[in-house]
């Protein structure tokens, strides 16, 4: 007799897809979700080898990409409040966790405040929460977007031609990237994440020392 049912296996292979299709909506990927969205790129790239399972990248953390050494970055070159051209070398000596975001990008806005709250609960001379605005409106509309989530700890800077997120390979916002002192890549997180959470400030301390 036929029979709609649908085997264990199956049925497996149906919920790993639609676990991911939600993962995945929660990212805007770049390739013209708006009109003010940088072009970089249509297709998948590697976002970071693939560590160890380790505890500073876990519970809150599990979706942090460890590179298996940390890796160099490119210098990129972006702008700060008064339109100085600011290098990403020139921020080593500290730890920073660089996140790329724009005005359109929803998830962003959800994401903003916990950053904020990292960079008042670990900021300073040894950690800085750098926001990078790859929005092609400029400065002024990405400040207007911190005001209005009340993101005033955390520093911004802006790429309106959204160059370096080329240069980063980015393929989706937010994507948020944690640098050592040395200017060396840690690893990154595509998507949002909880920032403020303890999972997040055990990764970070760790990357600090």
């Amino acid at each position: 007799m036929a029979t709609n049912s649908v085997s264990g296996p199956q049925k497996a292979l149906w919920i790993v897809a639609l676990s991911a299709l939600v993962g995945f909506g929660a990212v805007y990927v770049i390739g013209g979700h708006s009109d003010n969205a940088p072009e970089i790129g249509s297709g998948p790239q590697s976002v970071g080898q693939t560590g160890a399972s380790s505890a500073e990248a876990s519970g809150k953390m599990a979706a942090f990409v460890l590179k298996t050494t940390p890796a160099p970055l490119p210098d990129i070159t972006f702008q700060d409040a008064t339109g100085k051209d600011v290098t990403l070398v020139s921020l080593k000596g500290r730890t920073v966790l660089l996140n790329l975001w724009a005005t359109w990008c929803q998830p962003c806005r959800e994401e903003m405040p916990a950053l904020n709250r990292l960079q008042q609960a670990l900021g300073g001379d040894k950690f800085e929460v750098v926001a990078l605005s790859l929005d092609r409106t400029g400065y002024d509309a990405s400040r207007k977007f911190l005001d209005e989530v009340k993101a005033d700890a955390v520093k911004l800077y802006a790429d309106p031609t959204a160059k370096q997120g080329l240069a980063l390979k980015l393929i989706g916002m937010p994507t948020t990237i944690l640098i050592n002192k040395d200017g060396l890549e840690v690893g990154r997180l595509v998507g949002p994440a909880e920032w403020d959470s303890e999972d997040a400030k055990k990764l970070i301390k760790a990357a600090m020392n």
